[in-house]
């Protein structure tokens, strides 16, 4: 099997990202939720406030269906006194799962960071993700065992 290529996304893929995003929210235990998804996901790409890329089918770009994403947020850690990006969302369809498709997006979202001068990409997982863990140390990824990490809902 031919390891999904990576691209941009542009304003054309919009509907299929929106279906991957509503299943990833799924996967976290949220209602499906095709509406939201869709103005979620729109309103990201128009105003240019995330970097979305995106993993085909059938190992050419152009040549089947969107198997997964990941979208990435600028930043900025006050710490470095650098732009970072924050990579929120990572999602391979469950029947592309194995196909390299993650490992791909995970590269290509590195890739991107470096080209457009970020210095570096943060993520958090769920405890529970072992696979996705497994995934990210494989690629050099450093869990952080010092900070927390903590939030509040408004």
């Amino acid at each position: 099997m031919n390891t999904p290529p990576v691209r941009l996304a542009t304003l054309d893929d919009q509907p299929a990202v929106a279906a991957l995003f509503d299943a990833y929210r799924q996967f976290y235990e949220q209602p499906a939720d095709a509406a939201l998804a869709l103005n979620f996901i729109g309103s990201r790409m128009r105003n240019r406030e995330s970097v979305i890329l995106v993993a085909e089918a059938d190992g050419q770009p152009g040549a089947g269906p969107l198997v997964g994403f990941c979208q990435l947020y600028p930043g900025f850690c006050s710490v470095i006194a650098q732009p970072i990006y924050t990579l929120y969302d990572l999602y391979v369809a469950p029947e592309s799962r194995k196909s390299g498709a993650g490992r791909a997006l995970m590269q290509a979202a590195e890739a991107h960071a470096k080209q457009h001068g970020f210095a570096r990409l943060d993520l958090t997982t769920a405890r529970t993700n072992h696979t996705a863990q497994a995934l990210y140390e494989s690629l050099a990824w450093v869990r952080d065992d010092i900070f927390l990490a903590y939030n509040k809902v408004v």
